[in-house]
């Protein structure tokens, strides 16, 4: 099968690795490591059945506990790359890399508690993504984003992805990461 998305021929600089740990904007200590099955499975379901629904996109994530754990099945097995963002022992942040094809290609995907938007974490669970990406050797990464959310593009933008496809309502972006 061959990728039909445009990605960009200089790979992007080296990301961190997880874990990472660092204080908020609102002087909250966060930490960004790995997500762990075992460990984290009912901590991560917990955080998706309080996100806000307004602030669903996409369909994801889903809101019935029953589907969101179908939905984290999907996104958390041992073929893909995930990190979790915690605060006082609870997860406020995941975000994840699933792999697609051809090979060494993965959707990135990320979400970030209401209460925990606009402090810098998205920013470092991104970054320390896309680090454990490489640490796993996925070649390139790609995602959409509602073309209305500005913010993310942004954020996108400044750790390196480009806009592959902006005609449709989801704006496509790609990242080389090898």
């Amino acid at each position: 099968m061959t990728d039909d998305k445009t990605y960009p021929n200089e790979p992007a600089d080296e990301f961190p690795s997880p874990p990472q740990t660092f204080e908020d904007r609102e002087g909250r200590t966060i930490t960004v490591r790995r997500y762990d099955d075992a460990a984290d499975r009912d901590a991560l379901a917990a955080m998706y059945e309080a996100f806000d629904p307004a602030d669903r996109a996409q369909g994801i994530p889903p809101t019935d506990p029953e589907r969101i754990a179908d939905w984290l099945g999907s996104i958390t097995g041992p073929e893909t790359v995930n990190v979790v963002a915690e605060h006082e022992d609870a997860v406020v942040g995941h975000a994840t890399l699933v792999p697609d094809e051809p090979e060494g290609t993965a959707e990135l995907a990320i979400f970030v508690l209401q209460d925990y938007q606009h402090a810098g974490i998205g920013t470092h669970l991104l970054e320390t993504l896309l680090g454990a990406g490489q640490d796993e050797c996925v070649e390139r990464v790609w995602l959409t984003v509602e073309r209305w959310n500005d913010a993310a593009i942004r954020l996108y933008e400044k750790v390196g992805f480009r806009t592959s496809d902006a005609e449709s309502f989801e704006h496509e972006m790609t990242l080389r990461l090898q």
